[in-house]
């Protein structure tokens, strides 16, 4: 942390204490970007599956999602889900004459960014999907696999080449939005700079820290995500180094 700061041309008094409670906020956010991806990747390849479906049975819903979700203000979307589900949670506890129970901010804010970036990369998936080659996926139909044979062998090694670009900046665009869940009571970065920041009336210094903390982890996601290109792209004449 002095190294850090010593870069950032700060001195450790600036802390005042709140470093412990800095790099915990960091950790949270870290931690609730993680699993709102792995929400969002199996949301958007479920519904990248719907929308490619004969059955307009799942073609509409999927559709309304993806249309409701991108046209409306991460913001607005994050507490309308967020206090739509304590809503539904205390009607269903009055009903069943249970005790009050409140939502946890970390399960609210994975279940909503989840739910919200889900959107965004069912489109990415299916894009993706739409790039592999039919001919390959008949191919391999022909050699007897399975239709989730296929998809594990055939598809979805070609269907991340594709998608890698677009499921990166979805993955930075998603670690940014954490900042919006301190609004529904979650102590990640955010949160913990603006307390810092008014108890010890020097908002910027910590602010200034949290940006940086912000792009150290993006800084090494983009380092991540190269080598995952690389990986996805060998045997790519041109797109493999």
């Amino acid at each position: 942390m002095n190294t850090f700061l010593t870069l950032l041309g700060l001195d450790l008094e600036v802390l005042q204490g709140y470093g412990p409670l800095l790099l915990h906020g960091a950790w949270m956010t870290l931690k609730l970007s993680a699993l709102a991806l792995l929400v969002s990747m199996l949301l958007g390849l479920l519904g990248a599956a719907a929308k490619l479906s004969p059955l307009r049975l799942l073609q509409i819903p999927a559709t309304c999602y993806t249309t409701l979700i991108r046209g409306v203000p991460d913001l607005v979307l994050m507490l309308l889900i967020f206090y739509s589900l304590q809503g539904w949670l205390t009607a269903l506890t009055e009903l069943l004459d249970w005790p009050y129970m409140e939502i946890d901010p970390f399960v609210a804010g994975i279940v909503t960014l989840g739910f919200i970036y889900g959107a965004y990369f069912t489109e990415t998936f299916r894009g993706a999907i739409l790039s592999v080659p039919r001919g390959q996926q008949e191919a391999a139909a022909a050699f007897g696999l399975s239709r989730m044979q296929r998809f594990r062998h055939v598809v979805f090694p070609q269907m991340m080449r594709f998608a890698l670009p677009s499921l990166g900046n979805n993955w930075l665009v998603l670690l940014k939005a954490t900042a919006l869940v301190s609004i529904i009571g979650l102590t990640d970065l955010v949160k913990v700079a603006q307390e810092a920041g008014k108890s010890t009336f020097n908002m910027l210094d910590f602010l200034l820290l949290a940006a940086a903390l912000y792009l150290l982890i993006t800084s090494a996601s983009n380092q991540l995500l190269r080598r995952l290109e690389r990986h996805y792209n060998q045997g790519v004449r041109g797109l493999s180094r």
